[in-house]
């Protein structure tokens, strides 16, 4: 039997897991709406660089607990951890930094 409370301290402990909600905790001072979500066509601007395919946004918008925008993060922190970089703090140095990398 799996005890729960003790499966969510893991998760929480968990480095990439911590990283990834306070950059969604960050990312909510700076934008009502996810960044990469273009209101005019409803397109998930994203979903072609974490999925390799065009997509709506089935969120409106909506940024917290989208899969596609926490598979983002994930990326990104695997991307500065393997390259031994300093994660950033704040969701401002990812948007400024993700045109850097070129293709995740």
């Amino acid at each position: 039997m799996v005890d729960v409370e003790h499966e969510e301290k893991r998760e929480e402990e968990d480095p990439k897991r911590k990283w990834v909600n306070s950059m969604v905790k960050s990312a909510k001072k700076y934008h009502k709406l996810c960044p990469y979500y273009d209101k005019k066509t409803g397109q998930c601007l994203l979903m072609v660089t974490v999925e390799g395919r065009p997509g709506r946004c089935d969120r409106d918008g909506r940024f917290d607990g989208c899969p596609v925008f926490t598979k983002f993060l994930e990326k990104m922190y695997d991307y500065y951890t393997s390259r031994k970089k300093i994660l950033p703090r704040d969701f401002q140095d990812v948007v400024n930094q993700a045109y850097l990398m070129g293709p995740i």
